[in-house]
């Protein structure tokens, strides 16, 4: 959430910044217009309760001194109503002021590329060459298929559409990926969690997610509950230190998460109907930091050149993309996203974003350091997917798919599936 006193002092940039992510001006407008008719009905209203102090004490002193206090109580008994009437003003103010707080997205950093589509993301880098196949490559999961080791048939005859079965080799080259980034992330600093896997309303609002799913669809929440289904280990994870406030010496704190992620999809229909690229349940591995404002710029850096580091020793080529304005996630002010090359679509897909959130989510959920002069401050924090699975898993069976239909198994992995090189 945005910090209304930064939106006060400037409206202008406000506007022109969140502009850029398709929010129009009157909202703000609208926004301030609301803040200053709440501050005005707080003034009028500690007016009257002093008046309300002051009568009543009145009253009392009349009393005692058996003198006619009629005047007073008329009066008192006015004020207490204006009170009433505008404390009903105040409470109706302030939803609406919350509602349109709450709706504003994260205020894009100065160097974010701008763009009120998708078009427009800066490719940064890209590392490694696509492979030169003598024969048409197939997709992953006509390759899984074949092999045996993704079952989608049967996942749609259990559950429905985009759900599968990880099958033999195929489970196990899952797990060699996520047990692989978890070892990797101890071996950089992150403290492994296992989170829950249902969240509050709460937690889900903490870290950006509500009200937006909840007016979308977007996950799935529990019937005659207050719970959801996480759609990432995002929310669990930043939402640890909810309501607390750190230390100076507790920055920065890292976490990784592996979990399984629960997304409706709602609005992707027709997209990606088939494969691993978009389910509606899927292993995901998480990063994230808490650090202190100076130093998330940084911290982004890192965790993106971690996430980077997974791919490299697993010899799949990726390019990295800053993406535009309107493009970011709700709580992203920047946000660089890692995508592999997928031989058969001949085109990069998405298998990482990390994103400064600044002090966006730290608002929303209340999470709070004391700094070296005891003053308190809003921590900073980031996430980062390092990685996900089921796209690191499409995106080896096309990568290291042979002519006969068999896969080879990245050298990085090999030791986390007893040896085996190929599976066949």
């Amino acid at each position: 959430m945005l910090d209304m006193k930064m939106i006060r002092q400037n409206v202008e940039y406000v506007k022109e910044k969140l502009a850029t992510r398709n929010v129009d001006a009157s909202t703000i407008d609208e926004l301030i217009s609301l803040d200053e008719k709440r501050r005005d009905l707080i003034v009028n209203t500690e007016k009257l309760k002093a008046e309300r102090n002051e009568v009543s004490d009145k009253i009392s002193q009349l009393k005692r001194n058996k003198e006619n206090a009629d005047e007073q109580i008329t009066r008192m008994r006015e004020v207490g109503q204006q009170i009433k009437d505008f404390d009903a003003q105040l409470l109706e103010v302030k939803e609406k002021q919350n509602n349109i707080e709450t709706h504003l997205p994260n205020i894009p950093a100065d160097d974010v590329p701008v763009s009120l589509t998708e078009e427009g993301s800066i490719e940064l880098r890209k590392i490694g060459e696509p492979r030169n196949f003598e024969f048409k490559p197939k997709a992953h999961y006509e390759i899984g298929e074949d092999l045996n080791i993704l079952d989608f048939q049967r996942g749609a005859k259990v559950s429905g559409s985009r759900f599968l079965y990880y099958v033999g080799k195929g489970a196990m080259l899952e797990r060699a990926i996520y047990n692989y980034y978890l070892d990797r992330n101890d071996a950089a600093g992150y403290t492994e969690v296992i989170p829950p896997y249902m969240v509050n309303s709460e937690s889900m609002f903490g870290t950006g997610q509500f009200p937006k799913f909840k007016e979308t669809q977007a996950g799935f929440e529990i019937k005659d509950t207050d719970l959801t289904m996480i759609p990432t280990a995002e929310v669990p994870l930043v939402n640890y230190y909810r309501d607390e406030i750190l230390s100076d010496e507790q920055l920065p704190t890292k976490f990784t998460a592996l979990s399984p992620a629960f997304r409706s999809e709602a609005g992707s229909a027709g997209k990606d109907t088939r494969g691993l690229i978009r389910l509606h349940q899927f292993n995901k591995v998480e990063m994230v930091q808490f650090t202190k404002p100076e130093d998330s710029w940084n911290a982004l850096e890192e965790i993106t050149a971690h996430a980077e580091s997974l791919l490299k020793e697993l010899e799949i080529p990726y390019h990295v993309i800053e993406l535009t304005t309107s493009d970011m996630s709700f709580t992203a002010a920047k946000t660089y996203d890692l995508e592999v090359w997928m031989p058969e679509q001949n085109r990069y897909r998405e298998i990482s974003s990390c994103s400064n959130t600044l002090d966006f989510q730290a608002r929303r959920s209340h999470i709070q350091y004391r700094d070296e002069n005891d003053q308190l401050q809003y921590v900073h924090t980031l996430n980062g997917s390092g990685l996900a699975v089921g796209r690191t898993v499409a995106a080896i069976l096309e990568n290291y798919q042979n002519e006969d239909g068999s896969v080879n198994v990245p050298k990085v992995l090999q030791p986390y599936m007893n040896g085996l090189e190929k599976i066949q």
